[in-house]
């Protein structure tokens, strides 16, 4: 590989490289070198990037969410697991009010997942028939937590022969301790 950047021009020491190909790499001092090619790359860890009081940690042109679109009625608990998907899409008309449960995944709990400090946004589109319902709880890995509401005011009822879209942004304050900001959003 051939160093296009030396060490003093990312902070922290980091070093990006080209090779013959094209293909990009980026190594710290003391990491691994992840390595970016002009086809699909996968990273299979937490990539935190970092910057300054001056510099942006990082600069996206374009994202790509997973999304579960699922042939399932909202009814009961539903647990929402944020790492298999951004957006969870029920597509059968929901056939009562629900309460909806964060959780990282079945094996790890979103306070595990989570640093105090950090937030996540999920959204949950609810398909609902001539009569419609809501999302009337809220859990973190279990444990109901109040949601702050847009406009102050919890929502009483769902919209009928529309798709409700619920969007969460989920902060962790501290061990065990989420804040929640909820909207809902009717789409016809």
């Amino acid at each position: 590989m051939t160093t296009f950047l030396n060490a003093d021009t990312i902070v922290g020491g980091a070093v990006v490289t080209a090779d013959a190909s094209g293909s990009l790499g980026l190594q710290s001092a003391g990491t691994t070198a992840i390595t970016l090619t002009s086809g699909d790359t996968t990273i299979a860890q937490k990539l935190t990037a970092v910057g300054t009081s001056s510099i942006a940690g990082m600069k996206i042109a374009d994202v790509l969410e997973t999304v579960t679109i699922s042939a399932t009625a909202a009814t009961g608990t539903i647990n929402y697991d944020v790492t298999t998907q951004a957006v969870l899409y029920y597509t059968t008309n929901a056939s009562a009010n629900w309460t909806v449960n964060f959780r990282g995944s079945s094996g790890t709990s979103l306070n595990t997942l989570m640093a105090t400090g950090e937030s996540i946004t999920v959204a949950f589109l609810v398909t609902q028939g001539g009569t419609a319902y809501y999302n009337n709880a809220v859990q973190v890995d279990g444990a109901s937590v109040t949601p702050k509401y847009q406009g102050g005011t919890a929502w009483s009822a769902g919209n009928a022969s529309s798709i409700d879209v619920y969007t969460y942004v989920i902060v962790k304050t501290g061990n065990a301790a989420f804040t929640i900001f909820a909207s809902q959003t009717k789409f016809a």
